[in-house]
């Protein structure tokens, strides 16, 4: 049994915002409170980036259409006890599913811990 760091995306949708950084503040605020609501406030919670695929510069992981945002988070959380990298990714995406509802999840990155 090993212990990781796993790292998940999900995209967080916005509804009737004015800019990029307010889209931003509130999705970090409402996946904040939902984990909180769940005891989990150990997983650390950012904005994602995404990048230009003509001059590979980053982005900010947000994109509003119609007063509507699209914002993508990163959630870090760390396993204790896994089976593989495998099983820990799915461990983490069980929790951090659990805690926000029907936000859709990707395990991006799982580093065994030493």
């Amino acid at each position: 049994m090993s212990n990781f760091l796993v790292t998940l995306e999900g995209a967080w949708i916005v509804r009737d915002v004015k800019s990029a950084d307010d889209a931003i503040g509130v999705a970090i605020s409402e996946a904040g409170k939902r984990l909180n609501q769940s005891s989990m406030e150990y997983v650390e919670v950012e904005v994602g980036q995404s990048y230009c695929p003509s001059c590979e510069e980053p982005l900010e992981g947000v994109l509003i259409v119609a007063g509507t945002a699209l914002v993508g988070l990163i959630f870090e959380i760390k396993i204790f006890n896994a089976e593989s990298e495998e099983h820990a990714g799915r461990i983490a995406k069980a929790m951090i599913g659990k805690a926000l509802g029907s936000v859709p999840l990707r395990v991006i990155e799982v580093e065994r811990l030493k």
